[in-house]
């Protein structure tokens, strides 16, 4: 179940919860407001909760939107691209039979056939961030899954305007940012991390936070880095 509020022009999406208290939270990269909330909790109640709140939530979107941005790719020759915390120069090239992605030393070098529309080059490299992320993924996720003690039954890489990843315990799944593949590994084993100890604890109770802090003491200085940007151009 869920709904959606409106406090002083900013919408507030209220998701229902098997959870016993009510959490609060503001998610780059659009500073979309999320409440998760126990079902017993009636409507009104969290709406007086997130009137009390909505300076502390106009204050925190702000910070996101003074976050370092992107600027809109056009993918053109000696365009910056990010893999894995690093700046790299696009540089693009005409010949062989299907669209090739290489890494070099400062260059990112994207090989099209002749004739290629431009429009495809996005698309290409997309794919190529997507092998890039599932490869580096599928490690990270294995191995907090072996030390939390949990199975999981697989994993997906997708656009997400709002979430540098999600998981569903039920399912033994999780969902991780196709962004991620332009931030530090760091960033990506913290986002794994994240996810696979919510199959432990399902919400962000002192217990998850604890979690956390065990297997990685220093999470809050990472997603302290990640959540830094730059952030995708919002399209």
């Amino acid at each position: 179940m869920s709904a959606v509020l409106d406090i002083g022009g900013v919408p507030i999406d209220v998701i229902f919860k098997d959870i016993k208290n009510v959490h609060l939270s503001v998610h780059p990269p659009t500073g979309r407001v999320r409440i998760s909330a126990p079902h017993r909790m009636a409507l009104d109640t969290i709406r007086l909760f997130a009137v009390s709140k909505i300076g502390w939530i106009k204050r925190h979107q702000g910070k996101i939107t003074a976050q370092a941005r992107e600027n809109r790719r056009e993918y053109l020759e000696r365009e910056s691209h990010y893999v894995w915390g690093r700046r790299y120069l696009l540089t693009i090239k005409e010949g062989g039979a299907k669209p090739a992605v290489a890494l070099g030393h400062r260059s990112l070098e994207l090989r099209m056939p002749k004739d290629t529309p431009a429009d495809l080059r996005e698309e290409v490299l997309s794919e190529w961030y997507r092998a890039e992320l599932r490869e580096r993924a599928n490690t990270a996720l294995a191995k907090w899954a072996k030390r939390l003690g949990v199975s999981l039954r697989g994993f997906a890489i997708q656009r997400m305007k709002t979430k540098w990843g999600s998981s569903n315990p039920a399912r033994r799944t999780v969902r991780l940012n196709l962004e991620l593949a332009k931030f530090p590994p760091e960033c990506l084993d913290y986002v794994a991390l994240h996810e696979i100890a919510h199959f432990v604890v399902p919400n962000h109770s002192e217990g998850f936070v604890e979690l956390l802090d065990r297997h990685m003491p220093g999470w809050r200085t990472v997603r302290d880095r990640l959540n830094e940007g730059p952030l995708p151009a919002i399209s």
